[in-house]
């Protein structure tokens, strides 16, 4: 009965995490402007996507989101590996005191990050736009790929850096051929963990956007459904963005494998034989 319970419980929970995107997808296929109302298989939502049958501010919103976020997946991802790699470096104490600093954005409500953001820029007197979004994104972003570095240099061994410079390397050198190489599936899970907060977040851009219409993808379904109704064409956008996120966690988790599984290879071979 233990497991019966146990295993209906992850059941119904997994069917209430993916049903609503499942149903979704589905009704992507169908034209009906109605979410629910299935009027025969069509692909005229997807059509409609790409071939400019919806109205302008969806595809502008389409592509202010996706050039900030990959604008800001960027920045962050370079900014939290140098901090990382800082960290990594520091003694024990100091870098308990650091880790903490870096978890309070994460742990900190997104609305309270928002206000603390507007207020800033406010009180610098900049003008609230594109660039007040980005600087946001990559406030936000960054502690996020620091934690996901961080793993990586706490598994790397932590004389291979000297071992470089004794070598004859340049730090500079050393970073470039020696660090980045192992920490490189750290960076970029925080730089596809980024890019998806970015495209997902709604509280820090609504409060940074600023009044000249800027809008990103978070803000443009908040307008569009105060109106009363979503555009049908986001269905056949939201199906895309989820079969992209699939895939690329799909081929990094499979480089990840087969990166772990080479390593215990070479570790094998390396290995002396027991007679």
């Amino acid at each position: 009965m233990k497991r019966i319970f146990t295993n209906g419980y992850l059941l119904l929970l997994l069917i209430m995490l993916y049903a609503p995107i499942i149903i979704i997808a589905i009704f992507s296929f169908t034209e009906s402007p109605v979410l629910g109302n299935w009027t025969g298989f069509s692909t005229d939502l997807y059509a409609n996507l790409f071939s400019g049958g919806v109205n302008n501010s969806l595809i502008d919103a389409i592509k202010n989101t996706f050039i900030i976020a990959l604008t800001a997946a960027t920045a962050s991802t370079l900014l939290g590996t140098i901090a990382a790699i800082g960290i990594n470096d520091l003694r024990y104490g100091k870098r308990r005191v650091m880790n903490f600093v870096n978890n309070i954005p994460i742990l900190n409500p997104d609305i309270i990050t928002g206000i603390s953001l507007f207020l800033l820029f406010v009180s610098l007197g900049i003008s609230q736009g594109y660039t007040t979004v980005i600087l946001a994104h990559i406030a936000f972003c960054t502690p996020y790929v620091v934690l996901s570095v961080m793993p990586r240099l706490m598994q790397m061994n932590p004389n291979i850096y000297e071992a470089a410079l004794d070598l004859g390397a340049t730090p500079y050198q050393a970073i470039r051929r020696v660090i980045l190489p192992e920490i490189r599936p750290g960076m970029i899970s925080g730089f596809i963990l980024a890019f998806t907060l970015s495209i997902d977040d709604f509280a820090v851009t609504i409060f940074t956007n600023g009044t000249d219409g800027l809008q990103t993808l978070s803000t443009y379904i908040y307008a569009d459904a105060r109106k009363g109704g979503l555009t049908p064409e986001l269905r056949a956008l939201s199906t895309i963005i989820l079969v992209v996120v699939l895939l690329l966690l799909l081929i990094v988790n499979i480089r990840s494998r087969r990166q772990a599984r080479r390593a215990e290879a070479l570790s094998q071979s390396n290995n002396p034989r027991r007679r």
